[in-house]
């Protein structure tokens, strides 16, 4: 016995309407985000984080750049879409969208963040 209805079950979506999408997109930004902290961690390694210096000089590569700046849309995404789970989930009534809503904003405003940082740091405005 399933509580899907039949139009559910022959269309594939979840009670929501979205359920395997959502699902696929956590499982790929998760997959994204274990890639890219290998290469975090590993190219941090040898690098003085105590010392701006050196920090820039290791940002100031393009391709470090560039995937520092992936990294951190790669986890605001993968937040964002854990965070929206909790809430649909625990949320209920109205405080849900306004949740929704703020989760959503705080999560772009801090990727907006983090890439200006980047930016800042990897062009030499920042100290």
């Amino acid at each position: 016995m399933s509580l899907e209805s039949p139009l559910g079950r022959v269309l594939g979506l979840g009670s929501a309407g979205d359920g395997p999408g959502h699902w696929w997109s956590q499982r790929v930004s998760a997959v994204g985000l274990v890639l890219l902290s290998v290469w975090f961690i590993v190219s941090l390694a040898g690098v003085d984080l105590a010392s701006y210096g050196a920090v820039h000089t290791w940002l100031a590569s393009p391709v470090n750049t560039v995937l520092s700046i992936l990294f951190v849309a790669t986890v605001a995404y993968h937040s964002s879409l854990g965070v929206q789970v909790v809430i649909e989930d625990y949320v209920g009534g109205g405080a849900r969208a306004a949740a929704m809503v703020l989760s959503q904003f705080s999560h772009l405003l801090l990727a907006a963040a983090g890439v200006v940082a980047i930016l800042r740091v990897s062009f030499g405005d920042g100290a």
